[in-house]
């Protein structure tokens, strides 16, 4: 059971549309908050808020075998809606969770004609917050502007990666009053093939599923990154996508975001692995720097490039620690990386061939120790000659 106590950092608690949370980690709608007690474990463990699964006019009857893995830390669902009557939503799964304590946020869809029978009855439950879900963006205002008009607790519009401007959609939905957002929803339609069996692994009606996890955190980390530099006053800002570990939930910070959406880092670790990603986060922050979680929120915008800069690495190799222990470890990932084999390591010597290397850096990105590093050069007047060339070539193409 998560204990802020335990805390040898930073303080992760933040303030999210008007209630405090324990932690900015928010269990997303989906399996592991299928009813009350996977709702109040999900807090014992450490989350701020948990998100119901979706709540629509009728339960889902989902297919035989609609999850799946993709790699080790991604996943393919075809799972709909929830598969409880919507009725023991209100008597019995909300008001079981509220009493344990945990901050319940109640995710309504699909449709302006389901939230107007459900979002004053999850209200009523005893739900401190509703996130709207839709499949599309033209539904999403409509049901915005009906619960706004009829509740009275915190409404959070959830976005989706698969809409042509989910950034555009989240500045509209904040201009129709909504209190906070949500970003993003699962990507796809995607597709596993079976090799063993030549067929679908999932049963869904076309044998399509949603992609979740560690695979589309950068097209969430873009998409939240832009709703963040285009709302500068935004703070109740959540995301969600692949966050598997602390580092990945302070990239969403730094990026803009306040809470992060965990889901599935629970299915394949574990819901009690968030505890762990709790305490995680309270000591990188501290090393990091930082204070707080308020702290480190949008730490990176000021730092986004303005243009395309063109120059050099300065490469750093260090083998060994200060005590003397072996840094490099001798895997050889920085040479098996370079395309061009430029890079030699002899250990405790590593060279690279300045007239091979394109500086791209991906030799130090996949340095598992830390021992290779590297700065930006300085730019050379060729350098800004080149920079020059290839800025007037984009524009002229574009």
């Amino acid at each position: 059971m998560f204990d802020k106590e335990k805390l040898e950092g930073a303080d992760i608690g933040i303030d999210f549309c008007g209630y405090h949370l324990q932690s900015p980690y928010i269990l997303s709608s989906g399996p592991l908050t299928y009813g009350s007690e996977g709702m109040i474990r999900g807090y014992k463990a450490g989350c701020g808020a948990v998100v119901t699964k979706t709540i629509r006019k009728e339960a889902a009857i989902n297919p035989v075998h609609h999850m799946g893995t993709v790699n080790q830390d991604s996943l393919i669902n075809c799972e709909k809606w929830a598969d409880s009557d919507r009725q023991q939503w209100y008597d019995k799964e909300i008001p079981e969770a509220v009493k344990a304590g945990v901050i319940v946020i109640a995710s309504v869809g699909h449709t302006l004609g389901e939230a107007k029978e459900i979002v004053e009855e999850v209200e009523k439950a005893g739900a401190h917050m509703i996130e709207l879900v839709s499949y599309t963006e033209d539904t999403l205002i409509p049901m915005l502007d009906y619960t706004k008009a009829h509740v009275k607790i915190p409404v959070i519009c959830k976005l989706s990666g698969n809409w042509p401007d989910p950034v555009g959609t989240a500045k509209l939905c904040l201009e129709h009053g909504a209190d906070g957002l949500c970003a993003i929803d699962s990507i796809g339609p995607t597709l596993k093939i079976d090799i063993k069996k030549a067929r679908p692994e999932l049963m869904s009606g076309d044998g399509y599923g949603w992609r979740t996890g560690a695979a589309m955190r950068p097209i969430s980390m873009r998409i939240n990154s832009e709703i963040a530099r285009n709302t500068p006053e935004l703070r109740n800002l959540y995301a969600s996508g692949g966050v598997m570990s602390a580092d990945n939930a302070i990239e969403y910070m730094m990026a803009g975001a306040m809470g992060a959406g965990v889901c599935t880092v629970g299915i394949l670790k574990g819901v009690n692995y968030i505890e762990k990603m709790c305490y995680d986060l309270s000591k990188r922050l501290k090393e990091l720097g930082y204070d707080s979680v308020a702290d480190v929120n949008r730490a990176a915008l000021p730092n986004f490039p303005k243009k395309e800069y063109v120059s050099k690495l300065d490469f750093h190799f260090q083998p060994f620690k200060e005590d003397g222990k072996k840094l490099c470890v001798s895997c050889g990932k920085c040479v098996n990386a370079c395309c061009y084999e430029a890079r030699k390591l002899a250990f405790p010597e590593m060279t690279v061939d300045q007239d091979k290397c394109r500086y791209c850096g991906l030799c130090v990105d996949v340095c598992p120790t830390g021992a290779l590093t590297a700065d930006r050069a300085p730019q050379t007047a060729e350098d800004l000659e080149l920079e020059r060339m290839s800025k007037e070539f984009y524009e002229s193409v574009k």
